[in-house]
């Protein structure tokens, strides 16, 4: 049974819809069970994994308007989070500074191996390949962070800070390089929404003494003020973001920053606990799943040669974003942690799909290519963090701020 907006705008299909809540119960429920016999396998990699086996090219079910709606919210949501976790008090100084090199560092070793891929006829551009391989998913790596305990510690403040500036740099580039509008035309646009967001945080910030109140006398009646509130903000900005033609991750980036100026004077972790249910209970699994759905499988193995540039961009990832927490952490963190931050940092996936999309979309890239690199974001989102956590073995004691 199909129902219909009227003009048939959006057409939802109930299978395919039930087919990835169910898939998020059971990855959520394989995690635990995995969990309590001493194995950590971090639910968004078994999201991934359920997304192609319930998808087109296993189990032929098919994502539809309505479906890639409610991924995009659960992008958003993904992003919200990454803000949210990012207190700039506790990053700044050597943590951020740390960040901001090894972010330059990873361009420009980025550029010039893309320039010796598109020499050698393997890629296309390389302005759009070397984009997707300086991404960090600090996004998709809140969750396992937040499950593990590993945000409140000494690495995890550097990890934050690194994978903030790696998620919101290439941001930037996709708004103001990537997009089909001019440079000149994006930066304004940008500005304009920076003022705005600027404008939000500061009125937000200076009734938060009369609000924070009202939001906790109601956090345990049915008006949810906090959490209405928070939603309505998130998606507002996400909203502005897509209408000023910005990408929508830049809106739930923006609400999380701004939520957490607004509640850093004042924890309430009911809240938390309430918005962490309604993000990962809700709208994040579909992101994950729904990118395993649309894993372009047999372009992946439609070749040995295809297989093998994945295995490249896997590498390379590593080689990018990895090579800056071996070098410029030597001072401060140990062997084991900066082999740790290096695979960590090379986690890729959302930042891949919107660069390697922008790309198929303006001709710059291959779909081979494109397939590749997403195939290797998830490889990556599959690896990376468990191999990083087992480096870690033993966490350390929470540290507010680095010394």
């Amino acid at each position: 049974m199909r129902s219909k907006v009227v003009d048939a705008v959006i057409v939802v299909t109930p299978g395919p819809f039930l087919a990835i809540i169910a898939a998020a119960a059971v990855a959520a429920t394989l995690a635990a069970l995995a969990s309590s016999r001493g194995i950590v396998v971090p639910v968004v990699v078994l999201e991934l994994l359920l997304g192609v086996v319930i998808g087109p090219h296993v189990l032929g079910l098919h994502t539809d308007q309505f479906i890639s709606f409610f991924s995009d919210l659960g992008l958003a949501m993904l992003f919200f989070f990454a803000g949210y976790e990012i207190d700039l008090d506790r990053i700044s100084g050597q943590p951020l500074r740390l960040g901001v090199l090894g972010w330059v560092m990873s361009l420009a070793i980025a550029y010039t191996i893309a320039g010796g891929l598109a020499a050698a006829g393997i890629v296309l551009s390389v302005l759009y390949t070397g984009s997707a391989l300086v991404t960090t998913a600090i996004g998709t790596l809140i969750p396992i962070l937040s499950d593990s305990g590993e945000l409140r510690t000494r690495f995890g403040t550097y990890l934050l800070a690194a994978g903030a500036v790696g998620e919101f740099g290439p941001v930037l580039m996709v708004t103001l390089l990537l997009s089909a509008q001019g440079t000149v035309h994006n930066a304004l646009i940008l500005a304009a929404f920076i003022a705005t967001a600027v404008a939000v945080a500061i009125f937000a910030v200076r009734s938060s003494a009369r609000t924070i109140p009202l939001f906790e006398r109601t956090l345990e009646s049915s008006s949810q003020l906090a959490v209405r509130w928070i939603l309505v903000l998130i998606f507002a900005l996400v909203v502005l973001a897509f209408h000023l033609g910005l990408d929508l991750l830049l809106g739930g980036f923006a609400a999380g920053i701004i939520s957490r100026q607004v509640m850093k004077t004042h924890e309430m972790p009911a809240f938390d606990s309430k918005l962490t249910a309604i993000a990962f209970g809700v709208f994040v699994p579909f992101f994950f799943i729904v990118s395993g759905m649309k894993l372009d499988i047999p372009a992946l193995f439609a070749s040995a040669g295809a297989i093998a540039k994945m295995g490249l961009f896997f590498v390379l990832f590593l080689v990018v974003r990895g090579t800056p927490a071996l070098v410029l952490y030597r001072h401060v963190l140990d062997q084991r942690e900066r082999v740790a931050l290096a695979l960590m940092s090379s986690t890729q996936l959302p930042l891949v799909l919107a660069i390697t999309t922008l790309a198929i979309a303006g001709g710059h890239m291959r779909p081979s290519t494109a397939a590749a690199l997403v195939g290797a974001a998830v490889l990556s989102t599959l690896f990376f963090p468990a191999l990083g956590q087992s480096l870690r073995g033993d966490l350390a004691e929470p540290d507010g701020r680095p010394a």
